[in-house]
């Protein structure tokens, strides 16, 4: 029975570790744009290429606090 609680007691810290690194992902803008990345290997001429770096600059602003 010892076993059964100690077993509960490790699954929670691991629990909590997931919990925390989702929270850190999050907070860190890791989830902010899904999208544009799946379509980012499509579009291959160049002024779609200088939107994309100004779209990743104005990105890389934000998440720094800019």
């Amino acid at each position: 029975m010892s076993v059964m609680i100690i077993l509960i007691i490790v699954s929670l810290f691991v629990a909590s570790g997931f919990l925390a690194a989702f929270i850190w992902a999050v907070k860190s803008g890791q989830f902010d744009d899904a999208s544009t990345p799946s379509y980012r290997m499509l579009w291959d001429d160049a002024t779609t290429q200088k939107k994309i770096n100004k779209q990743s600059s104005n990105h890389k602003q934000k998440s720094n606090g800019n």
